[in-house]
């Protein structure tokens, strides 16, 4: 892992960024303290995201009646 003062962050810019998209990460020190992280950023695929809304609210009970009624009712 490289490292970089926040000075050096602040006159190479570009030259560090470029670094980072070839898959280096470097780390930003502040008076010799680590203080960021600067990675490759990595997509995410959607099938390890959320799980699926619909089969999620298919678990749960179908209740009969006004639900805005019960709301209502709940809050007195």
């Amino acid at each position: 892992m490289k490292k970089k003062t926040v000075r050096d962050l602040h006159l190479e810019t570009s030259a560090i960024i470029e670094e980072v998209v070839t898959g280096r990460t470097i780390v930003i020190t502040k008076h010799g303290t680590p203080v960021a992280e600067l990675r490759p950023f990595r997509k995410r695929s959607l099938s390890r995201g959320l799980p699926d809304r619909d089969a999620w609210l298919a678990r749960f009970p179908q209740v009969k009646g006004d639900s805005g009624r019960f709301l209502e009712e709940d809050r007195l």
